[in-house]
Protein backbone atom coordinates (compact mmCIF):
# COMPACT_ATOMS: atom_id res chain seq x y z
CA UNK A 1 0.00 0.00 0.00
CA UNK A 2 2.86 2.41 0.79
CA UNK A 3 4.26 1.95 -2.74
CA UNK A 4 1.26 3.77 -4.18
CA UNK A 5 2.03 6.75 -1.96
CA UNK A 6 5.26 7.64 -3.76
CA UNK A 7 5.71 9.39 -7.09
CA UNK A 8 6.69 7.24 -10.06
CA UNK A 9 9.83 9.30 -10.57
CA UNK A 10 11.45 8.16 -7.31
CA UNK A 11 11.04 4.40 -7.77
CA UNK A 12 13.88 3.87 -10.27
CA UNK A 13 16.39 6.31 -8.76
CA UNK A 14 19.36 4.44 -7.25
CA UNK A 15 20.68 5.14 -3.78
CA UNK A 16 24.09 6.77 -3.79
CA UNK A 17 26.53 3.85 -3.65
CA UNK A 18 29.24 6.10 -2.22
CA UNK A 19 27.00 7.38 0.58
CA UNK A 20 26.32 3.75 1.50
CA UNK A 21 30.02 2.84 1.41
CA UNK A 22 30.92 5.81 3.60
CA UNK A 23 28.84 4.31 6.39
CA UNK A 24 31.69 1.84 7.04
CA UNK A 25 34.46 4.41 6.55
CA UNK A 26 34.43 5.75 10.16
CA UNK A 27 36.03 2.46 11.29
CA UNK A 28 39.62 3.67 11.92
CA UNK A 29 41.04 0.30 10.85
CA UNK A 30 39.55 0.66 7.36
CA UNK A 31 41.61 2.45 4.70
CA UNK A 32 39.19 4.19 2.36
CA UNK A 33 39.88 4.96 -1.28
CA UNK A 34 36.11 5.28 -1.75
CA UNK A 35 35.12 8.88 -1.08
CA UNK A 36 35.35 11.73 -3.53
CA UNK A 37 36.36 13.96 -0.66
CA UNK A 38 38.86 16.82 -0.62
CA UNK A 39 41.64 16.54 1.95
CA UNK A 40 40.47 18.18 5.18
CA UNK A 41 44.07 19.10 6.05
CA UNK A 42 43.76 21.89 3.48
CA UNK A 43 40.52 23.41 4.72
CA UNK A 44 41.41 27.07 5.49
CA UNK A 45 39.91 26.94 8.97
CA UNK A 46 41.73 29.90 10.51
CA UNK A 47 41.15 32.09 7.46
CA UNK A 48 37.45 31.25 7.34
CA UNK A 49 37.10 31.99 11.05
CA UNK A 50 38.69 35.39 10.47
CA UNK A 51 36.43 36.01 7.48
CA UNK A 52 33.37 35.12 9.57
CA UNK A 53 34.37 37.52 12.33
CA UNK A 54 34.97 40.26 9.77
CA UNK A 55 31.57 39.67 8.17
CA UNK A 56 29.89 39.88 11.59
CA UNK A 57 31.77 43.10 12.35
CA UNK A 58 31.22 44.90 9.05
CA UNK A 59 28.18 43.62 7.18
CA UNK A 60 25.37 44.20 9.66
CA UNK A 61 22.20 42.21 10.18
CA UNK A 62 21.53 42.04 6.44
CA UNK A 63 23.68 38.90 6.24
CA UNK A 64 20.89 37.05 8.07
CA UNK A 65 18.08 38.24 5.80
CA UNK A 66 16.43 36.65 2.76
CA UNK A 67 18.25 37.58 -0.44
CA UNK A 68 17.88 37.44 -4.21
CA UNK A 69 17.67 34.05 -5.90
CA UNK A 70 20.56 34.66 -8.30
CA UNK A 71 23.10 34.87 -5.46
CA UNK A 72 25.35 37.47 -3.85
CA UNK A 73 26.22 40.05 -6.50
CA UNK A 74 29.77 40.50 -5.23
CA UNK A 75 30.44 36.75 -5.33
CA UNK A 76 29.07 36.42 -8.85
CA UNK A 77 31.26 39.31 -9.98
CA UNK A 78 34.27 37.61 -8.37
CA UNK A 79 33.53 34.38 -10.27
CA UNK A 80 33.06 36.34 -13.50
CA UNK A 81 36.41 38.10 -13.10
CA UNK A 82 38.17 34.82 -12.29
CA UNK A 83 36.80 33.24 -15.46
CA UNK A 84 38.34 36.12 -17.41
CA UNK A 85 41.75 36.28 -15.71
CA UNK A 86 42.31 32.56 -15.07
CA UNK A 87 40.54 30.82 -17.96
CA UNK A 88 40.18 33.55 -20.61
CA UNK A 89 36.39 33.09 -20.67
CA UNK A 90 33.94 35.96 -21.04
CA UNK A 91 31.27 35.12 -18.48
CA UNK A 92 29.09 38.07 -17.42
CA UNK A 93 28.03 38.06 -13.76
CA UNK A 94 24.35 38.21 -14.74
CA UNK A 95 24.69 34.79 -16.38
CA UNK A 96 25.89 33.20 -13.12
CA UNK A 97 23.45 31.57 -10.69
CA UNK A 98 24.77 30.59 -7.24
CA UNK A 99 23.60 27.11 -6.23
CA UNK A 100 23.77 24.87 -3.19
CA UNK A 101 26.72 22.95 -4.61
CA UNK A 102 27.00 21.91 -8.24
CA UNK A 103 24.80 18.93 -7.38
CA UNK A 104 21.87 21.34 -7.10
CA UNK A 105 22.92 22.70 -10.47
CA UNK A 106 22.35 19.25 -11.97
CA UNK A 107 18.94 19.02 -10.34
CA UNK A 108 17.87 22.47 -11.56
CA UNK A 109 18.97 21.63 -15.10
CA UNK A 110 17.02 18.40 -15.02
CA UNK A 111 14.01 20.20 -13.60
CA UNK A 112 13.96 22.94 -16.24
CA UNK A 113 14.94 20.96 -19.35
CA UNK A 114 14.06 17.27 -19.10
CA UNK A 115 10.69 15.68 -19.71
CA UNK A 116 10.21 11.98 -19.18
CA UNK A 117 11.82 10.07 -22.06
CA UNK A 118 13.98 12.97 -23.28
CA UNK A 119 17.37 11.74 -24.39
CA UNK A 120 20.54 12.66 -22.52
CA UNK A 121 24.09 11.79 -23.57
CA UNK A 122 26.22 10.75 -20.60
CA UNK A 123 29.79 9.55 -20.32
CA UNK A 124 30.50 5.85 -19.84
CA UNK A 125 31.71 5.50 -17.16
CA UNK A 126 29.97 8.62 -15.85
CA UNK A 127 29.63 10.58 -12.63
CA UNK A 128 27.17 8.68 -10.45
CA UNK A 129 25.92 11.89 -8.81
CA UNK A 130 24.78 13.12 -12.22
CA UNK A 131 23.17 9.76 -13.02
CA UNK A 132 21.25 9.95 -9.74
CA UNK A 133 20.25 13.61 -10.15
CA UNK A 134 19.01 13.23 -13.72
CA UNK A 135 17.29 9.88 -13.03
CA UNK A 136 14.67 11.75 -11.00
CA UNK A 137 13.39 13.23 -14.29
CA UNK A 138 13.35 9.81 -16.03
CA UNK A 139 15.31 10.59 -19.22
CA UNK A 140 16.53 8.03 -21.73
CA UNK A 141 20.29 7.90 -21.12
CA UNK A 142 22.57 7.55 -24.14
CA UNK A 143 25.93 6.33 -22.75
CA UNK A 144 29.00 7.16 -24.84
CA UNK A 145 32.36 5.61 -23.86
CA UNK A 146 35.27 7.77 -22.71
CA UNK A 147 38.93 6.83 -22.54
CA UNK A 148 42.37 8.43 -22.48
CA UNK A 149 41.55 9.62 -26.01
CA UNK A 150 38.48 11.48 -24.79
CA UNK A 151 34.93 10.74 -25.88
CA UNK A 152 34.22 8.09 -28.54
CA UNK A 153 33.37 10.34 -31.47
CA UNK A 154 31.67 7.75 -33.66
CA UNK A 155 29.38 6.71 -30.80
CA UNK A 156 28.66 10.36 -29.99
CA UNK A 157 27.82 11.11 -33.61
CA UNK A 158 25.49 8.13 -33.70
CA UNK A 159 23.79 9.21 -30.45
CA UNK A 160 23.30 12.79 -31.70
CA UNK A 161 21.98 11.80 -35.13
CA UNK A 162 19.67 8.98 -34.04
CA UNK A 163 18.76 10.21 -30.55
CA UNK A 164 18.41 13.97 -30.98
CA UNK A 165 19.38 14.47 -27.30
CA UNK A 166 18.37 17.54 -25.33
CA UNK A 167 21.44 17.41 -23.09
CA UNK A 168 24.97 16.07 -23.05
CA UNK A 169 26.73 15.84 -19.68
CA UNK A 170 30.54 15.88 -19.48
CA UNK A 171 33.33 16.21 -16.93
CA UNK A 172 36.15 16.89 -19.42
CA UNK A 173 38.85 17.76 -16.86
CA UNK A 174 40.08 14.89 -14.63
CA UNK A 175 36.80 13.09 -15.06
CA UNK A 176 34.93 11.47 -12.21
CA UNK A 177 35.35 8.48 -12.04
CA UNK A 178 38.16 7.80 -14.51
CA UNK A 179 40.52 10.73 -13.92
CA UNK A 180 41.01 11.17 -17.68
CA UNK A 181 40.90 14.52 -19.50
CA UNK A 182 39.61 15.08 -23.01
CA UNK A 183 42.47 16.05 -25.37
CA UNK A 184 42.04 19.38 -27.13
CA UNK A 185 41.47 17.86 -30.57
CA UNK A 186 38.77 15.58 -29.17
CA UNK A 187 37.01 18.59 -27.65
CA UNK A 188 37.05 20.44 -30.96
CA UNK A 189 35.54 17.47 -32.77
CA UNK A 190 32.84 17.10 -30.10
CA UNK A 191 31.99 20.78 -30.58
CA UNK A 192 31.81 20.25 -34.35
CA UNK A 193 29.39 17.34 -33.90
CA UNK A 194 27.09 19.35 -31.63
CA UNK A 195 27.35 22.68 -33.44
CA UNK A 196 24.00 23.69 -34.88
CA UNK A 197 22.04 20.94 -33.11
CA UNK A 198 19.52 21.57 -30.34
CA UNK A 199 21.67 19.72 -27.81
CA UNK A 200 22.94 21.69 -24.81
CA UNK A 201 26.33 20.57 -23.48
CA UNK A 202 26.82 20.64 -19.71
CA UNK A 203 30.50 21.10 -18.83
CA UNK A 204 30.88 20.17 -15.17
CA UNK A 205 34.28 21.34 -13.93
CA UNK A 206 34.76 20.80 -10.19
CA UNK A 207 38.35 19.59 -10.62
CA UNK A 208 39.75 21.94 -13.30
CA UNK A 209 41.89 23.88 -10.81
CA UNK A 210 43.49 20.69 -9.49
CA UNK A 211 45.98 20.15 -12.33
CA UNK A 212 49.39 18.80 -11.27
CA UNK A 213 50.84 18.03 -14.73
CA UNK A 214 50.29 18.98 -18.35
CA UNK A 215 48.64 22.07 -19.82
CA UNK A 216 44.97 23.16 -19.74
CA UNK A 217 42.76 22.34 -22.72
CA UNK A 218 40.11 24.73 -24.11
CA UNK A 219 36.71 24.89 -22.45
CA UNK A 220 33.63 23.91 -24.44
CA UNK A 221 32.39 27.39 -23.50
CA UNK A 222 35.02 28.75 -25.92
CA UNK A 223 34.42 26.10 -28.57
CA UNK A 224 30.62 26.03 -28.43
CA UNK A 225 29.55 29.19 -26.56
CA UNK A 226 25.87 29.27 -27.51
CA UNK A 227 25.23 25.66 -26.50
CA UNK A 228 27.41 25.25 -23.39
CA UNK A 229 26.31 25.38 -19.76
CA UNK A 230 29.09 25.53 -17.15
CA UNK A 231 28.93 24.11 -13.64
CA UNK A 232 31.46 25.19 -11.02
CA UNK A 233 32.05 24.60 -7.33
CA UNK A 234 34.05 25.85 -4.38
CA UNK A 235 33.79 22.43 -2.70
CA UNK A 236 37.08 21.04 -3.97
CA UNK A 237 39.21 24.17 -3.51
CA UNK A 238 37.82 25.77 -0.33
CA UNK A 239 35.38 23.61 1.69
CA UNK A 240 32.55 21.28 0.64
CA UNK A 241 30.49 21.96 3.78
CA UNK A 242 29.47 25.43 2.56
CA UNK A 243 27.68 23.76 -0.40
CA UNK A 244 28.45 26.64 -2.74
CA UNK A 245 28.55 26.16 -6.49
CA UNK A 246 27.22 27.90 -9.58
CA UNK A 247 25.70 27.56 -13.05
CA UNK A 248 26.66 29.62 -16.10
CA UNK A 249 23.90 29.43 -18.70
CA UNK A 250 22.54 31.29 -21.75
CA UNK A 251 20.09 34.03 -20.82
CA UNK A 252 16.91 32.20 -21.83
CA UNK A 253 17.94 29.14 -19.83
CA UNK A 254 18.98 31.34 -16.90
CA UNK A 255 15.50 32.82 -16.65
CA UNK A 256 14.00 29.35 -16.23
CA UNK A 257 16.74 28.20 -13.86
CA UNK A 258 16.08 31.15 -11.55
CA UNK A 259 12.38 30.21 -11.42
CA UNK A 260 13.34 26.61 -10.59
CA UNK A 261 15.74 27.87 -7.92
CA UNK A 262 13.01 30.00 -6.36
CA UNK A 263 10.68 27.01 -6.26
CA UNK A 264 13.38 24.84 -4.69
CA UNK A 265 14.92 26.92 -1.88
CA UNK A 266 14.41 30.63 -2.69
CA UNK A 267 18.18 31.19 -2.56
CA UNK A 268 21.44 29.64 -1.40
CA UNK A 269 22.60 30.65 2.09
CA UNK A 270 23.22 34.39 2.01
CA UNK A 271 25.32 34.13 5.17
CA UNK A 272 27.81 31.54 3.85
CA UNK A 273 28.08 33.39 0.55
CA UNK A 274 29.26 36.49 2.45
CA UNK A 275 31.80 34.47 4.46
CA UNK A 276 33.20 32.82 1.35
CA UNK A 277 33.36 36.13 -0.51
CA UNK A 278 35.19 37.79 2.40
CA UNK A 279 37.69 34.92 2.45
CA UNK A 280 38.25 35.17 -1.31
CA UNK A 281 38.92 38.92 -1.35
CA UNK A 282 41.23 38.72 1.67
CA UNK A 283 43.40 35.87 0.33
CA UNK A 284 44.98 34.65 -2.90
CA UNK A 285 42.97 31.54 -3.71
CA UNK A 286 45.64 30.44 -6.20
CA UNK A 287 48.26 30.20 -3.44
CA UNK A 288 45.87 27.95 -1.54
CA UNK A 289 45.17 25.84 -4.64
CA UNK A 290 48.89 25.40 -5.34
CA UNK A 291 49.36 23.77 -1.93
CA UNK A 292 46.47 21.38 -2.62
CA UNK A 293 47.76 20.52 -6.09
CA UNK A 294 51.27 19.79 -4.81
CA UNK A 295 49.88 17.37 -2.23
CA UNK A 296 47.46 15.65 -4.61
CA UNK A 297 50.17 15.22 -7.22
CA UNK A 298 52.43 13.51 -4.68
CA UNK A 299 49.60 11.30 -3.45
CA UNK A 300 48.63 10.32 -7.00
CA UNK A 301 52.22 9.37 -7.85
CA UNK A 302 52.48 7.41 -4.59
CA UNK A 303 49.35 5.45 -5.49
CA UNK A 304 50.65 4.74 -8.99
CA UNK A 305 53.95 3.45 -7.58
CA UNK A 306 52.16 1.26 -5.05
CA UNK A 307 49.93 -0.14 -7.80
CA UNK A 308 53.03 -1.14 -9.78
CA UNK A 309 54.48 -2.73 -6.65
CA UNK A 310 51.50 -4.68 -5.32
CA UNK A 311 48.86 -5.23 -8.01
CA UNK A 312 49.11 -7.85 -10.76
CA UNK A 313 50.38 -6.64 -14.13
CA UNK A 314 47.01 -7.54 -15.64
CA UNK A 315 45.41 -4.65 -13.71
CA UNK A 316 45.50 -1.49 -15.85
CA UNK A 317 45.05 2.06 -14.51
CA UNK A 318 44.54 5.53 -15.91
CA UNK A 319 47.24 8.20 -15.52
CA UNK A 320 45.51 11.39 -14.33
CA UNK A 321 47.07 14.81 -14.81
CA UNK A 322 45.01 16.24 -11.99
CA UNK A 323 41.90 15.77 -9.92
CA UNK A 324 41.30 13.16 -7.25
CA UNK A 325 40.79 9.75 -8.88
CA UNK A 326 42.42 6.77 -10.56
CA UNK A 327 40.38 4.24 -12.55
CA UNK A 328 41.47 0.63 -12.54
CA UNK A 329 40.42 -2.28 -14.74
CA UNK A 330 40.66 -5.84 -13.49
CA UNK A 331 41.59 -8.71 -15.82
CA UNK A 332 38.91 -10.56 -17.79
CA UNK A 333 35.44 -10.75 -16.34
CA UNK A 334 36.54 -10.36 -12.71
CA UNK A 335 33.81 -8.57 -10.76
CA UNK A 336 34.83 -5.48 -8.79
CA UNK A 337 31.73 -5.98 -6.61
CA UNK A 338 33.06 -9.39 -5.59
CA UNK A 339 36.49 -7.83 -5.04
CA UNK A 340 34.88 -5.21 -2.80
CA UNK A 341 33.51 -7.92 -0.52
CA UNK A 342 36.97 -9.48 -0.14
CA UNK A 343 38.80 -6.14 0.11
CA UNK A 344 36.49 -4.88 2.86
CA UNK A 345 37.50 -7.92 4.92
CA UNK A 346 41.10 -6.87 4.26
CA UNK A 347 40.17 -3.43 5.66
CA UNK A 348 40.42 -1.46 2.43
CA UNK A 349 37.50 -0.08 0.42
CA UNK A 350 36.96 1.55 -2.98
CA UNK A 351 34.01 2.19 -5.30
CA UNK A 352 33.18 -0.71 -7.64
CA UNK A 353 32.51 0.32 -11.23
CA UNK A 354 28.85 -0.69 -11.50
CA UNK A 355 27.16 2.56 -10.31
CA UNK A 356 29.10 4.57 -12.92
CA UNK A 357 27.34 2.76 -15.77
CA UNK A 358 23.77 2.70 -17.08
CA UNK A 359 22.18 -0.75 -16.82
CA UNK A 360 25.45 -2.69 -16.68
CA UNK A 361 26.34 -5.09 -13.90
CA UNK A 362 29.37 -6.98 -12.55
CA UNK A 363 31.86 -4.62 -14.19
CA UNK A 364 35.59 -5.27 -13.85
CA UNK A 365 36.37 -1.60 -13.11
CA UNK A 366 36.81 0.39 -9.89
CA UNK A 367 37.51 3.93 -8.73
CA UNK A 368 40.34 4.76 -6.35
CA UNK A 369 40.48 8.14 -4.59
CA UNK A 370 43.93 9.38 -3.56
CA UNK A 371 43.19 12.85 -2.19
CA UNK A 372 42.26 11.93 1.38
CA UNK A 373 44.99 9.42 2.25
CA UNK A 374 48.66 10.12 3.07
CA UNK A 375 51.38 8.36 1.12
CA UNK A 376 52.24 5.82 3.82
CA UNK A 377 48.58 4.83 4.20
CA UNK A 378 48.22 4.64 0.43
CA UNK A 379 51.02 2.10 0.30
CA UNK A 380 49.44 -0.04 3.03
CA UNK A 381 46.00 0.20 1.43
CA UNK A 382 47.17 -0.80 -2.05
CA UNK A 383 49.10 -3.68 -0.53
CA UNK A 384 45.85 -4.86 1.11
CA UNK A 385 44.03 -4.43 -2.21
CA UNK A 386 46.68 -6.51 -3.94
CA UNK A 387 46.16 -9.26 -1.41
CA UNK A 388 42.39 -9.14 -2.04
CA UNK A 389 42.91 -9.38 -5.81
CA UNK A 390 45.25 -12.32 -5.25
CA UNK A 391 42.57 -14.09 -3.23
CA UNK A 392 39.98 -13.44 -5.93
CA UNK A 393 42.32 -14.70 -8.65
Amino acid sequence: MMDTLFADRIHDVPRSFIREILKVAPDPSVISFAGGLPNRDFFPVRELREATEKVFATRGTGIFQYSNSEGLTELREYISKRYTTKFNLDVPAERILITSGSQQGLDLLGKTILNRGDRLVIEEPGYLGAIQAFSIYRPAFLPVPVSDNGMDLSRLREAVISGNPKLMYTVPNFQNPSGISYPGQNRKKIADILDGTKTLLIEDDPYGDLRFSGSPEPSFYNLLPDQTILLGSFSKVVVPGFRLGWIVAPQKAMEKLVIAKQATDLHTSHFTQWILYQYLIDHDIDDHIRAIVQAYGSQCRAMQESIKRYLPEEVSCTTPKGGMFLWARLPGNMSSLRLFEIASREKVIFVPGDPFYINRKDMNTLRLNFSCVDETTIDIGIQRLGAAIGELL
